[in-house]
């Protein structure tokens, strides 16, 4: 009898890839196709279903051409995507979302924040449902995006049959079942996942009053865990598209950074050890995204949650993060004089701009703690896209302090070392804020693209004053989407369980001491001061 495999598919911001996985977690093969994200002035950033959809296709394809496994071999898929808004009709015809008027392209992204005024108008309501979402709702979550497109392109809006999260989009166009992921629809969507229940009175009060009295069809009427098995599995033109068996398992869902998440925290460390509750999963890619789990419901100002069982089941989330992490870094090396100097050197080596400037700094030092002293003077708050948290504030803008007139490579690596820092401080406050709420998280479980360095994982351990360790799997996210399908496969009797079985953690990197912590505490110092000085010149300037 062949051994049951399963796929993962994630479709980040700027790729959909799939990774077949055999049942202890051990990936054969992965492929990647990139997507299309076109910008737009007014903060617009929208994508396109039907792309998105073909590139999962191709991806799968390859991946299991590349593992040498036959169709019937696979048994069980799981998908994962970014938390974007997709509005099609009943017949998955796309719907325009955007000025462009462009059917084609019917996402709003996650990152895209047309809708900033629209949440501060539902943050001034004092409803119910934002205690759930750190007492402020973000411009990235749906209902704010909802309410934008009522607002400005009616037309679309009430044309829309079906409002999806990618991720429950994905499932729907695999099985053509409408059920969504407790996930998505409780981080994003406000649904109450502990009451079971949406709050029709928020939607009305926020003005897009039609989607409850419709009794919420357009947005998800039944709600279920990650990993439960949807409807007959795929669906006949699924298979057809994917190259797989009509009727394989197809799990519900999760957000990229939550199968992240669940790819990695349930291993066992060198003792054994495998306490969720004690671990914060940091997903480090385009943004950055903090997942701590809780027996029970805990508050944090500031911090979305409690969300009940949105990434393990029977356990309380609280998500914290940035929603510039990876490309604040890619931004802010790209600003300085020597960037195409350093561009080219590193494209002539194969390598992105990025991590040619990792090793370069990897090479500087003696060992990977000492690199913090390549910064300098310079001080980097990388906010560039506002905080996420523990500020909840959108309008927070970045700040750079000790520029001189230098421009040669060294300067560039002292920059990108010190963004790096800026970003494992920022991490900092989050740990600090949710241990004075009693989340007290004594190992951080780090993954996503930007994180494959050891250098920078070790800057986030000394940055932060918190051991971090690493999944044994090149591809942490996707092996969480394989989990989900190995569980609605039946293989495992629970995601906790395919959590335990298919995943451990491999190394481990402890914080610096010495002078090098002495180091970080004024630098971390620093860094709060910069962060202090930009709301206070906002304050100044909006008055």
């Amino acid at each position: 009898m062949t051994a049951p495999y399963f796929i993962g598919i994630d479709v980040g911001t700027g790729s959909a890839r799939a990774g077949v996985f055999d049942a202890r977690g051990h990936l054969l093969a992965s492929a990647k196709r990139q997507i299309t994200i076109w910008h737009e002035a007014g903060s617009i950033v929208e994508q396109s279903s039907e792309q998105i959809w073909k590139a999962v296709c191709d991806s799968v394809r390859e991946a299991v051409a590349t593992a040498g496994i036959v169709a019937t071999d696979v048994a069980g898929i799981g998908f994962d995507a970014t938390c974007s808004l997709v509005a099609v009709r009943a017949d998955g015809a796309p719907v325009a979302v955007g000025p462009s008027g462009d059917p084609a392209r019917n996402i709003i992204v996650w990152m895209d924040h047309r809708a900033a005024r629209e949440a501060e108008e539902i943050n001034a309501g004092n409803h119910a449902v934002l205690r759930y979402v750190g007492g402020r709702i973000s411009p990235e979550m749906e209902t704010p995006k909802l309410l934008w497109l009522k607002r400005n392109l009616p037309q679309s809006f009430a044309a829309a049959d079906h409002f999806f999260d990618l991720a429950d989009y994905l499932t729907w166009r695999a099985t053509g079942s409408l059920t969504r992921s407790i996930c998505t629809v409780t981080c994003k969507w406000t649904y109450l996942a502990h009451e079971k229940r949406w709050d029709a009175q928020y939607f009305r009060d926020i003005g897009v009053g039609e989607l409850a009295d419709e009794d919420f069809a357009r947005i998800g009427t039944d709600i279920v865990e990650p990993g439960t098995p949807l409807g007959n599995g795929l669906s006949e033109a699924a298979a057809r598209d994917l190259g797989l068996a009509a009727g394989t398992p197809v799990g519900a869902s999760l957000i990229d950074a939550h199968a992240g998440g669940v790819g990695t925290l349930g291993g066992q460390d060198a003792k054994g050890n495998a306490d969720i509750s004690n671990r914060l999963a940091y997903i480090f890619g385009t943004s950055a995204c903090s997942m701590a789990s809780s027996e029970a419901a805990v508050f944090v100002d500031g911090v979305w949650g409690p969300y009940y069982s949105a990434m393990v089941p029977g356990l309380w989330l609280t998500e914290g993060g940035q929603s510039a992490a990876g490309a604040a870094i890619d931004h802010l090396v790209t600003m300085h004089p020597a960037a195409d100097e350093a561009r080219a050197r590193a494209e002539a080596e194969g390598l992105s701009l990025v991590a040619w400037l990792d090793r370069q700094a990897g090479e500087a030092c003696k060992n990977a703690s000492d690199a913090v002293v390549l910064a300098k003077s310079i001080q980097v708050v990388p906010e560039f896209l506002g905080n996420r948290s523990p500020f909840a504030d959108p309008d927070a803008r970045a700040v750079i302090s000790g520029l001189a007139l230098e421009t040669g490579i060294d300067d560039l690596v002292a920059l990108y070392v010190a963004g790096l820092c800026g970003i494992g401080y920022g991490l900092r406050q989050l740990l600090e804020k949710l241990s004075l709420d009693g989340i007290a998280c004594n190992l951080i479980v780090a993954s996503g693209g930007a994180a494959q360095s050891g250098l920078v994982r070790q800057l986030l351990a000394d940055t932060a004053n918190t051991p971090v360790a690493v999944a044994d799997t090149e591809e942490p996210v996707l092996l969480g989407a394989a989990m989900l399908g190995a569980t609605a496969g039946g293989h495992y009797g629970s995601l906790a369980e395919a959590m335990a079985a298919m995943s451990r953690l491999a190394k481990l990197f402890s914080p610096a001491h010495g002078a090098i912590k002495v180091l970080h505490e004024r630098r971390y110092a620093a860094f709060e001061l910069l962060q202090s000085a930009d709301r206070s010149i906002r304050s100044l300037m909006a008055s």
